[in-house]
């Protein structure tokens, strides 16, 4: 099975009085990395599987037309200012309420119908296996406060590894929770589901969810739930249990909150048995998000042809909790004038034979 990447004249056009683009990094293993200045994001990642042969295991599209088109808006995109929900959109800074236009239900997801998966950003190629995306989200953008100034770093080495960056500074008090929204497929992009995978989450606790996918505030225990990947299992094994937070959320939809990692424990590894390809994730973020795409109809055709079904993918999105604003409990998402926000998060990709 072939698998090939777009090439820069399949993404060359114009948003908003600004050009798109197609950029390549490719590793010295042959490993290659296919990004968009169009949501600062990843279109296509070429990794060798268990007999050598290089798989795409991001799911995208083969034009920015079709990005444009396309049913879910979020495939490899950096997700800001606020990734996950906030409840009914609204929340108070020092007393003083915002309001931002719901975009999920009565909620906001992932900064809104015009967040940053939907700007194009301007970029520097700053060496052959990394490049930075620069964005300024304006005052008032989405309705969140102070001028923003964002940057993302991807960087490729020759081991395989992506590492992701990100840094934010604000010149009034705001909020700020931003992540990558790769839905991965180790088998192969658009090549089934990913019910085989076999994933391990170094996460003693979860946070329940509501009808409307918003936190209770509860921090509840895995142990005897569906919840628990303390130990490998496949994503499939208890998806399809009668349970009121896999109703909730169609399937795995929830914020799993991460161990501090002692040294050389990743907060999860995913593995296909199919192709041997295993993905670990370091992060310096406390949490994150396992996404089993639910949300996936088949409306979508991705870069093969192959329609996008439900469990076609999985996302591991690291980041702060959701609606944290909105839950003093919670690890803050307050960024401040003079403070810098900074967080990396680390994509490993080897082969099990």
């Amino acid at each position: 099975m072939d698998y090939t990447l777009p090439t820069p004249g399949d993404f060359q056009s114009a948003l908003s009085g600004k050009t798109t683009q197609l950029i390549i990094l490719k590793s010295g293993s042959g490993s290659t990395l296919a990004l968009s200045n169009y949501g600062a994001r990843i279109v296509g990642l070429l990794v060798p599987d268990n007999r050598g042969r290089l798989t795409d295991v991001v799911l995208g599209f083969p034009t920015i037309h079709d990005y444009w088109r396309a049913t879910e808006p979020y495939h490899g995109a950096t997700i800001g200012r606020f990734a996950n929900r906030i409840a009914f959109g609204k929340f108070e800074i020092q007393g003083v309420s915002y309001a931002c236009s719901p975009n999920n239900g009565p909620n906001l997801l992932h900064g809104g119908e015009n967040g940053f998966h939907n700007q194009v950003w301007d970029y520097r190629i700053n060496q052959p296996q990394e490049v930075s995306f620069f964005y300024t989200s304006a005052d008032g953008e989405a309705g969140f406060p102070g001028n923003l100034s964002v940057a993302v770093t991807y960087q490729f080495t020759g081991d395989h590894e992506l590492m992701i960056r990100y840094r934010a500074e604000t010149d009034k008090p705001t909020v700020v929770n931003l992540t990558n929204h790769a839905f991965f497929n180790l088998n192969g992009e658009g090549n089934g589901d990913v019910l085989n995978h076999r994933l391990q989450l170094n996460a003693d606790t979860y946070l329940p969810i509501n009808h409307m996918q918003i936190p209770a505030g509860e921090i509840a225990e895995v142990g005897g739930t569906p919840f628990d990947f303390r130990n490998p299992k496949t994503l499939g094994c208890d998806i399809g249990r009668p349970d009121e937070q896999l109703a909730n959320g169609r399937g795995y939809d929830h914020c799993f909150v991460l161990i501090p990692p002692a040294t050389g424990v990743p907060a999860a590894v995913i593995v296909s048995p199919q192709t041997g390809i295993q993905l670990s994730v370091s992060t310096t973020e406390p949490a994150i998000q396992l996404y089993s795409g639910n949300m996936l109809t088949g409306q979508d055709i991705g870069k093969r042809g192959n329609p996008y079904n439900k469990y076609s993918a999985f996302c591991l999105e690291t980041q702060h909790f959701p609606d944290s604003p909105n839950h003093p409990h919670f690890p803050s998402t307050l960024l401040m004038p003079g403070q810098v926000f900074q967080s990396e998060t680390i994509y490993q990709f080897s082969v099990v034979k």
